[in-house]
Parts: structure tokens; sequence; C-alpha cells
């Protein structure tokens, strides 16, 4: 991880983040990573979801855990996945939570760079994983680094909708202020845990209604 790829719109917010210590040693930690391991998503993506969705244009944040852990699943999109891939089950589960809340017929891929131009920032909490190993990369500074990215985010922006499934996202809410945004909670849409709320939650909906009353212009999910 040599180089932090991102809109330079991001450029301001985060420098000061990007030069402190606990993430000189995290990068030097990841670029070992990269020389002696399979990791995903490819380095040069490892921050595409700063890369696609500039900071002026975030209305939504959708926080994930950590990448796809198979072969050619992660590109740096929090639940998404390259077109050519089959949609993973947590992904699945959100499409028929889609289907369900708003009739979006459930889509022939798992690739969601659409969300994402259109101002869903699709942030994991943790940015990089060892092939076959979920949450190998636990620990290492990625957890401070993305509470940072959302409490800079939250003190900086107003009227977002800051989507938190399951517990780990769910424990970054201290960081967003709640009278200037919209939190949305639930569990994780992993096959383990969507059938005790993540389906019939209508975040979609609620997002959309959301930031249609702040006359901000609503997502194509």
């Amino acid at each position: 991880m040599r180089k932090v790829d991102i809109h330079p719109s991001w450029n301001k917010l985060l420098e000061k983040e990007l030069e402190k210590p606990y993430f000189q040693i995290l990068k030097q930690k990841i670029t070992a990573e990269y020389l002696n391991k399979t990791i995903y998503p490819p380095e040069k993506l490892i921050f595409n979801a700063f890369s696609l969705t500039p900071l002026d244009k975030v209305k939504v944040v959708i926080l994930g855990q950590d990448p796809y852990h198979g072969k050619g699943q992660a590109h740096g999109l929090s639940f998404s996945v390259q077109k050519e891939v089959k949609i993973p089950p947590s992904l699945m589960n959100i499409y028929k939570e889609l289907k369900s809340d708003i009739n979006k017929e459930i889509p022939k891929n798992g690739f969601l760079e659409n969300w994402a131009s259109q101002g869903v920032l699709l942030l994991n909490n943790i940015l990089t994983v060892r092939s076959g190993k979920p949450n190998s990369h636990k620990n290492l500074g990625w957890e401070k680094f993305t509470e940072s990215t959302i409490h800079l985010i939250s003190k900086r922006k107003k009227n977002l909708v800051f989507l938190l499934w399951g517990n780990d996202a769910q424990k970054k809410e201290k960081y967003i202020h709640p009278n200037n945004h919209l939190v949305l909670k639930t569990v994780h849409p992993s096959p383990l845990s969507a059938y005790r709320g993540f389906f019939g939650s209508k975040h979609f909906s609620k997002s959309n209604n959301y930031l249609k009353k702040n006359n901000i212009k609503e997502i194509i999910w």
C-alpha cells in the first residue's frame, strides 16, 4: 500500500489522518502483506470507495465489515462484486429486501458502482483481507481509520443517511452526530442473521424519504 489513491475532494478532509503514526504503521503492515500473501482487493483498489464517490457527492454511507475473501470478488466497495462474479449471499439478501421494499427487480449481477456514482459511500470497516481468511486484517489499524473517516464526514456534512448493518457497523454510531443525520440500524444481511430484522427494515425507502424531505436527489437503487 505505497499510495493512497482517493478522489481529490477527500484530500483535505483526510490528509491529517493519513499522516498519523498509526496509519504509517498500517501502511507498512499492509505493504508487507501484499508482498508475501494473497490479499484482496487488488492493491490499487483498496480505496476504490473514495475514488468513485467524491466527498461533496456523499448522500448515503453503507458500512460493511471486511472485503470478500474469494478470488476476483472484492474491488473496494462494500458488498459489491465484479459483474462476472456470482452474487454473494449477503448481497442477494440486500437485493431481496430492495425488491420487497421498493419493488426493484433483482439485478443480474452484484456490481454496485452505479450506487457509488450516485453518492452512496460503500465503505468497509476493514479495507483489506487475506485470501480465504475473513477478518484476517482485524486490529491492524483499519478500524481506527474508518471510525475517524465517519467522524470527519459527520462533522463536515449534514443530512446524510448512515446504514449500519450488524454489530461491527453499529459500533460506529457514536462517531455520528445524531441531530444532523439519519442513522438506520439493523442486523447484518448475511444468511445467518437477515431473518432477524434485515428483511422488512425498509432502509432503502426510508433513506430516499429522508433525502427527499431535505431536498436532496434520491438514490436510484
